[in-house]
C-alpha cells in the first residue's frame, strides 16, 4: 500500500522525519518495502516565467519563446504547446534534467535550426496527471525561480507491505492509528459530519442476502456536478497509485485508500426499480468497469435492480450504472460483506481489486453510518447536490468479542516486560477496551484478534519488536540426538548415491496440465485442484516422469546431446474410495547420447533400456532392496515400450520400480524427441530392515583363501529370461558361490533354432580350506541341476 507523508501528517500531528517514520512502521510490524521521494524526479526543473512569444521561421506548430528562470539571462526555448504565450508562468525543464515519463535527458539543442535550452513541461511529462493537451500553466502570483518540487509541494511516498491478517491497515487512518499508538504522534479525530437531508430517499434499499450481505446503506444526492477532484485529493490518490478520473469516483477511491472502506456510487438515472442485494442467477452476466463480461452463479453476491446486475458485491462495479461526466443524480452505496462469499466469488471469476482485498480480509463493520456521512459530506463539498436521508437495510455484525488477558503473558509468550500501566496506555491506543479485571473487549474492525496471545503481540509490536532480546534455546548437553525420519535418511542417501552415479538433480513442479497428468495415470482418477496457480497446473502428479521428461525436452531444445536427470518427490495418487495418498518416490530419466562420438566409438552411443535397468538396480541396492531376490516381470506400464521395458518386484504382486524405453506415443505426446528411457522407484515399497540398523559398517576381513572362477555356457529357449536362469545359477549352492555374472549372450550360427546361448561367470568361495576337484565337480553338478530347471542344458 502506498501514501504520502502529507497525508500521513493529515491524520497524524508528528515532526518525526521521513527514516524515523520507516524505523517505527518497521519495529510495529508494518514492513516499509521502499520510500520514493518525487522531488528527486522533479529536480532540474523551475518554476518559469515566458517573457516573449514568437513564431518559429521554419515550422508553423512551434514558438520561440524567451523564459525568464529568475537567475541569469533569460533563456531561449523552442515549444510546441497550443497554450504557450507570453506572460504566462509554467515548468520549465532546463539542460541535464531528466524527464520522469520517459527518462529522456534534456540538453541544449537545435531544432529546426533555432537554438532550445530545455524545454517547457506538461502534466503528464512529469508524471502529475494525464492532460497532455498543452504545458503546465501555474498562477501569476507563483516564484520565478523555484524549485518546481518546492512549489509543487511533493512528499516522499511510503510502500509499506499490509500483511493478510490487518485489514485495519488498509487504509492511511489505521496506520496513523498505529503510529500514533506507538508513540510517534498525535492521532487527530476524524471530523464530525452533520448531514443536512432535505427529502426522504426515492429508492427502495434491501438486502435479499443476509448471508453475503449482512448489512446494505445508501441514500440518493440529486444535482451533483462531476467535474474534477480537488487538487489535493489527486495528489493524494497519484501517490496511492491511483489514477484521478473524476470527482465522484475519485472520492470513493479516496474513501477506500484513506479509510479502508470500500463505497460506490451509482448513476441513479441508469437504475430502474428497488436497489437489491441478491444472489445471482446460475447463468447471469454483468459488464463490469474493466469493460469485461463476467458470467454469474448462485453462490455469488450481487447489487441489482428491476434491469438486472449493476455490481458485483464487494468487487467491481457495472459499466452500465457507472457515473458519467454529465451524470447530475447518484445513488450512494456502503455496505458490509461476507469476507468467506466476496474470497469464493472473486476466485471463481478471477478477479483481484482494490475492493475485494479490503473485503476479503474483513472491513469495520462498526464504521457504517460514519463511512456514509464522510462519503456524502465529500461529495456535497466538491460536487455539490442536495442529500436525501439515509436508508439501512441489514444489521453488520456488533457484538464485539471479549478475552480474558493476563499481562504477565508478554513476558512468557512474548519475551519482554511491559509495565501493566503501560499495555493498558498501548490497547487503550488502538480503541481496545480494557476493564480493571483485564477483560479485553476487541474492536469490531480487528478480525485478527481470537484470543490472549494476539492481544500479546498488539502489545509487543507497539512496544517495539526490537526490544524483544534474542536468548539462546536451551540444549542437552553431549551429542545431540539424530532427527532425520528414516525415510529422511533413505532419500538423502539417495540423493548422493544418484548424484555419485552422474545423475543431476531437478527440482520440478507437483502440478501438470491435466492431458500429461492423464497419459501417466493408467485410467485412475486425477487430484484436480480447484483454485490451480494457472491452467496449465491443474493436476496433483500421479508420477514424476512426466516433469523429468519436461525438463529433458527443454535441455535437449537447447541444444543438449544428452542428459541424466533424477529427482525425489512425491507422487499423488486417489484411491476408489475417494481418499488421496502421497508416495515417495525416486525418478529417472535418461536422454540422447550416452557417449558423444569420438576417434574411439566412431558413433555416439545412445542411451537404452539395459542403461535404464543398471540405474534402477544401483539405486535400489542403495535403498536396501534384496536386489538379487528381485523378478523381472513385464507390465511398465503403457507410457513404456512393451518390449523394452519390465518391473522389477518382490514376488509376483510388490512392484519396488519399472524401467525401460519410453513408448513412441508418450514422446510424440511430450514432443521430445527419442530416445529416452526412464526409471521410476517407489521407496515405500521397499522393504524395511529388520531389526535395528548397526550405526557404523561391520568390520571388514578378507577371506583367506583365494576364489575360483568356473565358466558355464548353456542353451536355453529364446523365451527364457536370463535373471532367471541368473538367479537359479546363484542359488544352487549359496554356502560356496558367492557371484554370478552373465558375460556373454549369443544366438546365430551353431546354436539351434529357437535357442541362445548364455555364458555365466560363476565365483567359488572356500572357506577353510582349498577345494578339491571332486568337491568342484558337485558344485558344477549342482550348477548344471539347478539350470535345467530352467530348460537350460550345457552347451557342449
Amino acid at each position: 500500500m502506498k501514501f504520502s507523508l502529507e497525508w500521513l501528517t493529515y491524520f497524524l500531528e508528528t515532526d518525526a522525519s521521513v527514516e524515523e517514520i520507516s524505523a517505527k512502521l518497521n519495529a510495529i510490524g508494518l514492513e516499509v518495502e521502499g520510500i520514493d521521494d518525487p522531488a528527486e524526479k522533479l529536480e532540474g526543473f523551475r518554476v518559469a516565467h515566458v517573457l516573449t512569444a514568437r513564431p518559429h521561421p521554419d515550422a508553423d506548430k512551434l514558438q520561440v519563446l524567451t523564459v525568464d528562470t529568475g537567475e541569469g539571462d533569460p533563456l531561449q526555448v523552442v515549444c510546441g504547446a497550443p497554450n504557450a504565450r507570453a506572460g504566462m508562468k509554467g515548468v520549465l525543464g532546463q539542460a541535464g534534467a531528466i524527464v520522469p515519463a520517459n527518462g529522456m535527458k534534456l540538453r541544449k539543442s537545435e531544432i529546426r535550426g533555432v537554438e532550445s535550452n530545455g524545454m517547457m513541461c506538461s502534466v503528464r511529462e512529469l508524471e502529475l496527471g494525464d492532460d497532455h493537451e498543452g504545458i503546465i500553466e501555474l498562477p501569476d502570483d507563483a516564484p520565478v525561480g523555484t524549485d518546481f518540487a518546492t512549489y509543487h509541494g511533493a512528499s516522499p511516498v511510503f510502500d509499506v507491505a499490509i500483511t493478510p491478517n490487518r485489514p485495519d491497515c488498509m487504509g492511511v487512518y489505521g496506520i496513523a492509528r498505529d503510529l500514533a499508538a506507538a508513540g510517534l504522534g498525535t492521532l487527530k479525530p476524524l471530523r464530525e459530519h452533520a448531514i443536512a437531508t432535505g427529502f426522504a430517499c426515492p429508492v427502495e434499499i434491501r438486502t435479499d442476502d443476509p448471508e453475503g450481505c449482512p448489512a446494505f446503506q445508501g441514500r440518493v444526492i440529486r444535482g451533483v456536478k462531476n467535474g474534477a477532484a480537488p487538487e489535493w485529493m489527486q495528489k493524494r490518490l497519484i501517490s496511492a497509485g491511483q489514477r484521478p478520473i473524476s470527482a465522484l469516483v475519485d472520492i470513493t477511491n479516496y474513501m477506500m485508500l484513506a479509510f479502508g472502506r470500500p463505497a460506490h456510487v451509482y448513476d441513479l438515472a441508469r437504475l430502474t426499480g428497488p436497489v437489491v442485494a441478491r444472489r445471482a442467477k446460475d447463468g447471469e452476466q454483468v459488464l463490469a468497469l474493466n469493460e469485461k463480461t463476467y458470467t454469474l452463479d448462485s453462490s455469488m453476491t450481487v447489487i441489482a435492480d428491476d434491469a438486472g446486475v449493476h455490481d458485483i458485491a464487494g468487487i467491481m462495479g457495472g459499466e452500465h450504472s457507472s457515473v458519467q461526466a454529465d451524470t447530475t443524480d447518484v445513488l450512494l452505496e456502503i455496505a458490509y460483506f461476507n469476507p468467506d462469499s466476496i474470497g469464493v466469488t472473486g476466485r471463481k471469476l478471477g478477479l483481484a481489486t482494490d475492493a475485494r482485498t479490503r473485503f476479503e480480509r474483513g472491513v469495520d463493520p462498526a464504521w457504517l453510518d460514519g463511512g456514509l456521512d464522510a462519503l456524502t459530506d465529500l461529495i456535497l463539498r466538491f460536487c455539490g447536490g442536495e442529500a436525501s436521508e439515509a436508508v439501512r437495510a441489514g444489521k453488520a455484525p456488533s457484538e464485539p468479542k471479549v478475552v480474558q488477558y493476563d499481562p504477565e503473558l508478554t513476558r512468557k509468550l512474548g519475551g519482554v516486560v511491559v509495565d501493566e500501566a503501560e499495555q493498558r496506555r498501548i490497547l487503550a491506543a488502538l480503541d481496545f477496551g480494557v476493564s480493571q479485571d483485564w477483560q479485553v473487549t476487541v474492536p469490531l474492525r480487528r478480525h485478527d484478534i481470537e484470543g490472549a496471545a494476539d492481544i500479546v503481540e498488539e502489545v509487543v509490536r507497539i512496544h517495539g519488536l526490537d526490544h524483544v532480546e534474542s536468548v539462546a534455546l536451551s540444549g542437552n548437553v553431549g551429542v545431540a540426538s539424530p532427527t532425520a525420519t528414516p525415510e529422511q535418511v533413505l532419500e538423502r542417501k539417495l540423493r548422493r548415491a544418484a548424484a555419485g552415479r552422474g545423475l543431476n538433480e531437478a527440482v520440478t513442479w507437483s502440478f501438470l496440465p491435466v492431458p500429461e497428468a492423464e497419459h501417466f495415470a493408467d485410467g485412475q482418477p486425477l487430484w484436480v485442484l480447484d483454485n490451480p496457480i494457472s491452467e496449465d497446473m491443474k493436476a496433483m502428479r500421479p508420477s514424476l516422469l512426466p516433469g523429468l521428461i519436461s525438463a529433458a525436452k527443454r535441455n535437449i531444445d537447447r541444444g543438449a546431446s544428452g542428459l541424466r536427470l533424477f529427482e525425489i518427490g512425491r507422487r499423488y495418487l486417489r484411491g476408489p474410495d475417494g481418499g488421496s495418498s502421497e508416495h515417495p518416490t525416486l525418478g529417472v530419466v535418461l536422454a540422447g547420447e550416452k557417449v558423444e562420438r569420438g576417434w574411439a566409438f566412431g558413433k555416439a552411443v545412445m542411451f537404452d533400456a539395459f542403461d535404464a535397468k543398471a540405474e534402477a538396480m544401483a539405486l535400489l541396492a542403495e535403498a536396501g532392496a534384496p536386489v538379487d531376490k528381485l523378478q523381472v516381470m513385464g507390465e511398465a506400464g503403457q507410457q513404456f515400450h512393451p518390449g523394452q521395458s519390465a518391473t522389477l518386484r518382490l514376488g509376483p504382486k510388490n512392484v519396488l520400480a519399472r524401467f525401460g524405453a519410453l513408448h513412441p506415443a508418450t514422446l510424440e505426446a511430450f514432443d521430445v524427441d527419442g530416445p529416452v528411457v526412464a526409471v521410476e522407484i517407489f521407496l515405500d515399497a521397499i522393504p524395511g530392515k529388520k531389526g535395528k540398523t548397526a550405526f557404523a559398517r561391520p568390520h571388514y576381513a578378507p577371506p583367506a583363501l583365494q576364489s575360483v572362477m568356473r565358466d558355464f555356457a548353456f542353451l536355453v529357449p529364446q523365451d527364457v529370461a536370463a535373471g532367471d536362469l541368473l538367479r537359479a545359477v546363484r542359488g544352487a549352492d549359496k554356502n560356496n558361490i558367492v557371484d554370478a555374472r552373465i558375460f556373454d549372450l549369443f544366438a546365430g550360427q551353431g546354436v539351434p533354432e529357437g535357442k541362445k546361448s548364455i555364458a555365466i561367470e560363476v565365483t567359488l568361495q572356500p572357506a577353510e580350506k582349498t577345494y578339491k576337484d571332486e568337491e568342484i565337480k558337485a558344485i558344477s553338478d549342482a550348477i548344471v541341476a539347478a539350470a535345467a530347471k530352467q530348460g537350460a542344458e550345457l552347451r557342449g
